[in-house]
């Protein structure tokens, strides 16, 4: 399942080598009100987490019905991770295990006034308006929606510049940018989910770190990038409970994490081939790669060895910049990390 205001397509440099490791079909859904799938009117009366969560979780189970699918391995990025979560804790009869990458909403967040109190008056003005549009259902893509095409166009195109600087071909970045422009002016639907599930902050309504832990699967596996901006401490805190939890008596899924070398939050195409690598493994398939192919890093939450170092914004004489922090992410980063919805 791929990320917010993403489609299926984002998953191109993956899809042949993931059926080649896994010997098995490999589907990219365009999740509903998404991509080229359905997009009904997003307007459930009942304005709750759980409902909003019910139109991207039923529409899936109803794909897996029509498939003939009896059971999966689902795998989510970003927002597709958190929603994958949401499915297995509904129907974990149909999940074998969970591959969740770089998911968003996992730690536990901290309220806008405690992220901002070291922050300037400008800086805190800056969110504040963000946080009104936010709450009144703007999102990114009807800002893009709004313009004129050929200044669309060129916002999509500095983004894919400026955060995929791994796609080196021309022609490559021209197709992703054509891909994303016309994903983002068809109608609205889908987007519509982000200020349900998550704040301002990109803090999840319900955080899925106190779900996880007792998912009924075989196993949860999280990926996350070397220089990732989304919050690898929420998947290692995950793997300390779930481990608590099993000492206890409890029931609960092996949960491991992998850390994709030159990557960032875009890790599926920032380094496709260990990402490819880190799938396979936390499926079981780890044999059936090439010798001498690339291979994560694997990563406990006991480690005194940092491996992450995230990607958070900075305010700088009066500037939003982006910076890695050379630190290991923690579930309380600085006032920082509010700018990341600017860039997700």
């Amino acid at each position: 399942l791929h990320g917010y205001a993403n489609a299926a397509m984002y998953f191109y440099r993956n899809l042949l080598g993931l059926a080649a490791a896994t010997d098995a079909p490999v589907y990219a859904l365009d999740m509903l009100g998404w991509g080229l799938s359905s997009r009904p009117s997003f307007k459930p009366e009942d304005k709750s987490v759980e409902a909003c969560e019910d139109v991207f979780v039923e529409s899936l189970e109803a794909w897996r019905a029509a498939a003939g699918i009896e059971k999966m391995n689902l795998a989510g990025h970003s927002m597709g991770g958190y929603l994958s979560v949401a499915y297995a804790e509904r129907y974990p009869q149909r999940v074998e295990r969970l591959v969740l990458l770089s998911p968003v909403g996992v730690p536990e967040g901290e309220g806008v006034k405690e992220r901002l109190s070291g922050a300037s008056w400008r800086f805190r003005t800056m969110v504040g308006m963000m946080g009104f549009f936010f709450e009144r259902g703007l999102t990114p893509s009807s800002v893009v929606r709004n313009l004129p095409e050929k200044r669309g166009l060129g916002m999509v195109r500095n983004y894919v510049e400026n955060r995929l600087p791994a796609v080196a071909s021309l022609d490559e970045r021209e197709f992703l940018t054509e891909y994303l422009y016309r994903n983002a002016v068809l109608p609205g639907s889908g987007e519509y989910c982000l200020n349900r599930l998550l704040t301002i902050t990109v803090d999840a309504r319900k955080p899925a770190v106190h779900r996880i832990p007792s998912l009924n699967v075989r196993s949860v596996a999280f990926l996350y990038g070397e220089v990732d901006w989304m919050d690898a401490s929420g998947g290692l805190l995950v793997q300390q409970r779930a481990e608590q939890r099993r000492k206890g008596g409890l029931e609960a899924p092996e949960v491991e994490v992998y850390g994709i070398r030159n990557a960032g939050h875009l890790l599926m195409l920032e380094n496709y081939q260990e990402f490819n690598a880190a799938v396979a493994k936390a499926l079981g398939c780890e044999h059936r790669l090439p010798e001498g192919a690339a291979r994560p890093k694997a990563i406990h939450f006991s480690d005194e060895v940092q491996f992450f170092r995230r990607t958070v914004f900075r305010e700088r004489d009066g500037k939003v910049e982006r910076a890695n922090s050379g630190k290991a992410p923690s579930a309380d980063a600085d006032a920082d990390a509010v700018a990341a919805t600017v860039g997700a």
